[in-house]
């Protein structure tokens, strides 16, 4: 029966560079009577220049450093760069600040989100940092920082794509995958216009990153084939087009399922605001520990009380809860999650996936913590464009 538990009751020094002051010698008026002029030295200092660095850990392994938010500092500081760790031998320095956390800008972003990001990223990580000194001098003038991380990536690069295909009758997948002469594990993308693939976010000419989570890059032709005869009515792939992908060569940036805009993707996570206000029962729900179809652990809703917060909020018996106030419940013990709950009084959000969206996921080979990363993306997508 798995544990049960019932929700019914209770409840640094900064370096300023801007005007300086320079004597000019006028020879009319002698060299005792220089005259002051204020000139501005901005343009004679260096450009400023972000750095890319790409973190690799192992299992069980750190990347070995704090992100910060410190008084009387803007942004986001790397602190405790361990001597010998993940962060310091991709070149991570203390006292940078981030811009971006695997192609999304995240300066204007709250620390608690940005934190999220980093923890949900896996075992791969791409920061955009700038050195501290000259982050506060792009600050001091009033530059666009957005633009200075925009500008990183060259002029006309776009995200990778993770589309869903589901076969239609007429043009079936409506895709298929030529190799790249002389480049093993390199793939170029055609569709069938009007095809499946099409409408679902796959373009012409884009090459093929993964598909259903395994990389392609080990596969041959013949072996990429039997992967799609097996994959019957779905698949669902990574693309990107060959400009974007050059740029990512370019500064050894590996093409990542986090930097994706998802398109088409057939489960999502919903976000349920649970006001328990003027309710002497409760939320009115079961959190429970159960055996999911996938052989995995799972945190479960159960018996949604008729009429209750819970109902209210649109939960439906048997979803899995993913987070618990925006914090992921994956690492955490039930007893913990409970806890969660209870502590937050008359008000919580919980984010819930159903178990068909969780054993797509698990599928795909994405991670439960990935899922929400998508997910949120996919909300955003699909509000921006409504």
């Amino acid at each position: 029966m798995g544990k049960r538990h019932n929700m019914r009751s209770n409840t640094g020094l900064v370096e300023i560079i801007g005007l300086t002051e320079k004597f000019t010698f006028n020879p009319k008026e002698g060299i005792d009577n220089p005259v002051m002029v204020i000139t501005d030295d901005a343009d004679s200092t260096l450009t400023p220049s972000p750095r890319l660095c790409v973190l690799k850990r192992e299992e069980g392994e750190s990347f070995g450093f704090l992100l910060r938010v410190e008084r009387g500092c803007r942004g986001h500081i790397i602190r405790n760069v361990v001597s010998g760790g993940v962060a310091r031998r991709s070149g991570l320095r203390d006292g940078d600040r981030l811009l971006e956390v695997n192609n999304c800008y995240v300066d204007d972003v709250s620390h608690t989100e940005v934190a999220r990001k980093i923890k949900i990223a896996g075992h791969q990580l791409c920061l955009l940092v700038l050195d501290g000194e000259e982050y506060e001098q792009v600050v001091f003038r009033g530059q666009d920082l957005r633009g200075l991380a925009r500008a990183h990536k060259g002029e006309g690069y776009k995200p990778p794509r993770l589309c869903h295909i589901t076969r239609d009758l007429v043009s079936g997948l409506g895709i298929n995958f030529t190799p790249v002469e002389g480049e093993k594990g390199h793939f170029f993308v055609s569709v069938v216009a009007g095809g499946a693939a099409e409408k679902a976010g796959v373009r012409k000419g884009d090459r093929l990153v993964w598909m259903n989570g395994a990389t392609v890059s080990d596969l041959t032709h013949s072996a990429l084939s039997r992967m799609m005869k097996k994959c019957a009515n779905h698949i669902t792939i990574l693309v990107i087009d060959s400009e974007s992908e050059k740029e990512h060569m370019r500064q050894g940036m590996p093409v990542l399922p986090t930097m994706a805009a998802p398109h088409n993707l057939p489960f999502r996570a919903r976000k349920l605001h649970l006001d328990s206000a003027g309710s002497s029962e409760g939320y009115g729900f079961l959190l429970r520990l159960e055996k999911a179809p996938s052989g995995r652990i799972a945190h479960v809703l159960r018996e949604v009380d008729s009429a209750s917060p819970a109902e209210r909020a649109g939960m439906l018996d048997g979803e899995l809860l993913l987070e618990v106030n925006g914090e992921s419940v994956e690492s955490l013990k039930h007893e913990e999650i409970v806890d969660r709950v209870r502590e937050s009084g008359q008000h919580v959000s919980l984010t819930t996936i159903t178990t068909q969206g969780q054993e797509f996921y698990t599928q795909v080979c994405i991670n439960r913590a990935t899922c929400i990363f998508l997910m949120q993306i996919y909300f955003y997508v699909k509000k921006k464009h409504m």
